[in-house]
């Protein structure tokens, strides 16, 4: 296990104002702004900030600040940050999708340390995690992330958390080793297999509805990113402001912009940069390329706490228990989208310290 810390290359900074100043805008589509993606005008809006003001200098020193590490497992190194909890504290692990990093899995954490030691990896493939050599499935990654845990970090105990792709793994993680998952969270709940979807209720069948409209509407990059991902990744490898408007049009989409906008400039572009300066857009398409190969979810027996955040706000409580057995708590929230350890923290943390309590209350 070795320390690590993000590097700054000035070389590469250079280069990427070179970029950011070459850069060419497209003209809109027709319709409503933001109808078909991120605006042209607000693209050039970012990139000037991003070349003129965003202090990449100061950002890098403010995650250095934050214990990170690396380890070598199975041939591959995985990175990881870590906050220590009081001694005796549970650990908790929590796991990104994409487009995140491990970055934004950091306000969660840092609401939880102290009361946890919490554990946050980098996803393989995804910044600076190295990608497997083995397709990308959820039980693959829960493997490494077990080991990681009880072999490396010496946890034989932890509870878990996940969203988007880090849902899959968090699931996984339960359903593979109830002996060491005091507990899971999942504010991206799992949806049911074909073969625990039969008799649906009225609310299963609007959710299902729902579901399949947004997918018709909103899953282009999903599919892009599974068909051809080495074209998409030709594109957004050389372009940043490219790169750039791929990643921060999720983020636009998927948050809730109830409270107005969730995420500042500098987050996004903390965002981008990570993607950016790891060179790792190409590889964080894995989990969609293999997406085929990732079996069935099984039932989950430890106990859960289900948070539904508002873009999946139809979700029901019975479509929960078709896969989660033993659901200690069920609750929508009043604010937060798909990022919601970044958007609504404090409610998640909240929930995270509410089960743990629980849980050792019956133990």
């Amino acid at each position: 296990m070795d320390r690590f810390r993000i590097p700054l290359n000035t070389a590469e900074l250079d280069d990427l104002r070179e970029r950011l100043a070459r850069a060419r805008f497209a003209t809109a589509a027709a319709g409503e702004p933001g109808e078909h993606g991120v605006t042209p005008v607000e693209l050039r809006s970012l990139v000037t900030y991003w070349r003129d003001e965003f202090d990449w200098p100061a950002v890098v020193a403010r995650l250095n600040a934050i214990p990170q590490f690396t380890v070598e497992l199975d041939g591959r190194r995985v990175h990881w940050a870590q906050l220590d909890g009081r001694p005796g504290a549970p650990t908790i692990v929590l796991s990104h999708g994409w487009p995140y990093t491990f970055a934004e899995m950091l306000p969660l954490a840092e609401r939880l340390v102290g009361d946890f030691t919490v554990i946050v990896p980098s996803l393989p493939g995804y910044i600076f995690s190295e990608p497997l050599d083995r397709p990308f499935t959820g039980p693959t990654v829960a493997e490494l992330w077990h080991r990681l845990l009880t072999e490396v970090l010496e946890t034989p105990a932890y509870f878990s958390y996940g969203e988007d792709v880090g849902a899959g793994v968090s699931d996984w993680l339960a359903a593979r080793h109830p002996e060491s998952v005091l507990g899971i969270i999942a504010s991206h709940a799992a949806f049911p297999p074909d073969e625990r979807s039969n008799e649906l209720t009225s609310e299963e069948l609007a959710f299902e509805a729902w579901r399949d409209e947004q997918r018709s509407t909103g899953s282009g990059y999903a599919l892009m990113q599974r068909t051809k991902p080495d074209t998409l990744a030709a594109a957004l490898s050389d372009s940043p402001s490219g790169l750039a408007a791929w990643i921060v049009e999720k983020f636009t989409a998927w948050s809730d912009h109830g409270g107005g906008e969730p995420f500042t400039r500098d987050q996004l572009l903390t965002t981008v940069m990570l993607y950016w300066v790891s060179g790792s857009i190409a590889t964080s398409f894995r989990p969609y390329t293999d997406a085929e190969l990732d079996p069935d979810i099984p039932l989950i027996s430890v106990p859960a706490a289900i948070v539904v955040q508002t873009h999946e706000r139809l979700y029901p409580e019975s479509y929960a228990h078709r896969t989660y057995t033993d659901i200690r708590s069920f609750a929508k929230l009043e604010s937060g989208g798909h990022f919601v350890a970044s958007e609504a923290p404090d409610a998640i943390a909240a929930v995270v310290r509410s089960l743990a309590a629980e849980v050792a209350i019956r133990a």
